[in-house]
């Protein structure tokens, strides 16, 4: 599969809650998620806030997807049922490894999940 369809597999299955899916699509050693007021060395832990924001999840919109070798890169518009906060855009990267997502770095306003989260955010794993 090529990294550009890895990702958007990956997309869907966060977009649809298949959140096993999606860890499927991640490697298990050596993966790295990095976001502006987060991050997680462990597969397991990142799926884990995942699942906790499914909760305000109203919609993952994907608005770009464009790739140039194994660099992918995701334009997406997060909905949320959270008032306070509505949308958030996010712009991510993707670096597909083989057949699977090695790092993940994503580019949002932090201010925004900080507020969302009480500023307690999860631990770097």
């Amino acid at each position: 599969m090529q990294p550009k369809d890895l990702v958007a597999n990956y997309i869907a299955h966060i977009h649809a809650q298949r959140f096993d899916e999606a860890k499927a699509l991640l490697v298990a050693e050596g993966f790295e998620y990095v976001g502006p007021n987060m991050r997680f060395l462990n597969p397991d832990d990142m799926m884990s806030y995942q699942f906790g924001m499914a909760a305000i999840q109203k919609d993952l919109i994907l608005r770009q997807l464009s790739a140039d070798g194994e660099h992918v890169f995701a334009i997406l518009d997060y909905q949320t049922n959270f008032e306070p906060i509505g949308d958030v855009r996010l712009a991510v990267w993707f670096r597909v490894r083989g057949d699977k997502i090695q790092t993940v770095e994503a580019f949002y306003n932090a201010a925004i999940v900080e507020n969302m989260l009480g500023g307690i955010l999860p631990p770097a794993g």
